[in-house]
């Protein structure tokens, strides 16, 4: 769709949204009285019942968060790093959490995995993602494979999209413009512009939700040029995304949920950092196209509930590429499917008891075309299936135990099993509650490590084990909310790339030996009064050496919320990262450097204010207010002092 017309048609919306927006409709919202989680049962399960100490960030805490993209907003979380997310538009992303890798974080849209079957690690690209579509975010940190199988070795991130509210025809429309200049060469020229409207209604039976969003960013380069007298051409980045949504409520037992949606990003960027200055082209580009459909039907029985969640994702990557040696561009396209279909029933067998048993399955199959050879989709999938069980006791006395075990079928290298033991004690007559955790975790081969020109057949999953400890509390009537917790985790099997020096052949290789993480999470949440709200985190992650890369030993998130009446609303977000280890390719000895990054320091505010209750919503922000200028990876330009308008209008 052209450009022009999304826009045209985004602020088409916001005008007729204007016009039948009413000042006297007052919606109350009214705080759910007992907050729940569902990442470690996969049902919803109160909060202080959980063993886990889950990180959520609500419909209210993104309402105030406009103008970010799902990687910042992460990045403010314990425990994680989303590199890249202070970078320009179109840079790769890369998720570490407790020091894991990409391949080791499991994305959930809805509950269901998504993934990039054809790429090297498999990982799910956030960048496809806009903040804006998001209800509700859950990041349960640890391994948890039991229930969710491969991937979910660090972490799983559960995104929840939005959906029909309680009218029968409502609406919304966004749209907001800022600049996009790092911190040696600034511009305050318009560069990023975001747009979008959804429709959504309900009936007594059906529900529907349907939203188009449209990024535009420009303004800067992917590499940073090697001073600020040198300017590099901009690699701009677009971004579109067509989501609908359909609920049928059968009988008061049966519902079943229907999904599509379209994304694509396209952006141009650069051919890597060295240290030849030689990486700066405007003939790159590249492309994402994803297609995902799905259907969810739900059946609640007295004892009970039975939900099939199931899906179909494909992807393809293209890529026009300059090839510096011969000087000339080349084309390559990557394309995945992916099938996962996962039924999973939960029995009350007593009221303080209840079981979660399931089989899950997955298909992945890929094909690429490369100037370096091709790969053969009929040659290049594999699929499992993974029956699972998961017992839930909550106590009346505080006792609380969450205990599984999962069995993986895999077509390619055979069987293996995984459990969980998580028991937990909320005392009774103090505000305490303590968890403690045993996981075991495992990642799949990709197809790509299996089958490609550098593939090896014989590639078995890399595993992990994770415990933890730790304890939360609430102090000063709930006004103060505190957790620590500390982890230690162990694996082995990892998987690397292996070049031989005698035969000069290279391929991928499980590599002997043990590597280790630990680390202490902390966050600390204060109402010093009604309208003054301050949330802090502190997140410690010691690594070995063969993963240590861009993952900082300290980090700091500090927000403080200022109500300062029903309708502004104000905030300050500090971020303190610590000094990284990075790597880059040495154009001059062909090898492989190792450098120091330097720790940084990012102020950022934003103001919201309601102009008409519940209906027309304006905001302005500012991020990195001093203009810091920092690497966040070798040779990339990261953002500087930049400033963001936007609108907001409910129907």
């Amino acid at each position: 769709m052209n450009k022009k017309i999304v826009r045209i048609s985004a602020l088409f919306v916001l005008v007729a949204t204007c016009a039948f927006a009413q000042e006297n409709e007052n919606v109350a919202s009214k705080r759910e009285l007992e907050e729940v989680v569902v990442s470690d049962s996969k049902f919803a399960l109160a909060k202080e019942k959980s063993g886990k100490v889950i990180a959520k960030i609500t419909a209210e805490e993104l309402k105030n968060r406009p103008g970010q993209s799902i990687a910042a907003i992460l990045n403010t979380v314990a425990g994680v790093e989303i590199n890249g997310n202070q970078s320009a538009a179109g840079k790769n992303l890369g998720y570490y959490i407790r020091g894991g890798k990409n391949n080791q974080v499991l994305i959930l849209i809805d509950g269901i995995p998504v993934n990039d079957a054809s790429g090297i690690s498999m990982e799910y690209d956030l960048r496809l993602l806009p903040a804006e579509q998001v209800e509700s975010i859950e990041i349960m940190k640890g391994a948890a494979s039991t229930l969710y199988g491969t991937g979910a070795a660090t972490g799983v991130i559960n995104i929840k999209l939005k959906k029909s509210g309680k009218k029968s025809v409502s609406g919304n429309g966004y749209c907001s413009i800022g600049t996009n200049a790092t911190a040696t060469q600034q511009n305050q020229k318009a560069s990023d512009f975001n747009q979008g409207f959804s429709v959504n209604g309900r009936t007594t039976k059906l529900s529907y939700f349907a939203a188009l969003n449209s990024t535009e960013t420009k303004g800067i380069s992917q590499i940073a040029p090697p001073n600020f007298n040198v300017h590099y051409e901009e690699d701009p980045f677009s971004r579109l995304n067509y989501l609908a949504k359909i609920g049928y409520k059968v009988t008061n037992k049966l519902t079943l949920d229907f999904f599509g949606n379209y994304d694509q990003i396209k952006n141009a960027y650069d051919g890597g950092f060295d240290n030849t200055g030689t990486s700066d082209t405007n003939l790159n580009t590249t492309s994402s196209k994803q297609f995902r459909l799905g259907f969810s039907p739900k059946f609640k029985y007295d004892k009970g509930e039975f939900v099939l969640s199931s899906s179909f994702n494909k992807l393809v990557r293209s890529y026009d590429e300059l090839d510096t040696y011969s000087n000339s561009v080349g084309f390559s396209q990557y394309e995945s499917r992916s099938v996962n279909v996962d039924g999973f029933n939960k029995y009350e067998v007593a009221p303080s008891f209840f079981l979660v048993s399931g089989v899950q399955y997955q298909f992945h199959d890929a094909n690429s075309v490369t100037p370096y050879g091709n790969i053969d989709k009929e040659s290049t999938k594999f699929n499992m299936i993974d029956p699972y069980v998961t017992g839930v006791y909550t106590s009346n006395v505080g006792f609380n135990l969450n205990a599984g075990a999962r069995w993986n079928s895999h077509s390619a290298y055979g069987n293996q099993l995984v459990y969980n033991i998580n028991p937990s004690f909320d005392f009774q007559s103090l505000p305490l509650k303590i968890i403690s955790s045993y996981s075991t975790a495992f990642v799949t081969p990709s197809l790509y490590q299996l089958y490609s020109q550098y593939g090896n057949s014989k590639l078995t999953p890399e595993k992990n084990s994770t415990a933890e400890v730790g304890f939360e509390t609430q102090l000063g009537n709930k006004k103060i909310r505190w957790n620590v917790v500390g982890f230690y985790r162990e694996q082995t099997n990892f998987i690397g790339f292996y070049y031989n020096p005698t035969t000069y052949a290279s391929n991928y290789v499980n590599i002997d030996g043990l590597n280790k993480a630990k680390g202490i999470e902390t966050e600390i949440q204060f109402a010093l009064s009604d309208k003054l709200k301050w949330n802090s985190n502190y997140t410690f992650t010691q690594v070995d050496e063969a993963l240590n890369r861009l993952i900082p030993k300290h980090k700091i998130n500090s927000l403080l919320d200022y109500k300062v009446s029903d309708s502004f609303f104000w905030n300050v977000n500090y971020q303190y990262i610590d000094a990284r280890k990075d790597a880059f390719f040495d154009g001059n000895t062909y090898a492989t450097t190792q450098v120091k990054l330097g720790s940084y320091q990012v102020l950022n505010t934003l103001v919201r204010y309601e102009i008409t209750k519940n209906k027309l919503t304006v905001f302005g922000s500012v991020h990195n207010i001093f203009n810091v200028d920092f690497v966040e990876n070798i040779g990339y330009s990261t953002l500087g002092r930049n400033f963001k308008l936007g609108l907001t209008i409910n129907l």
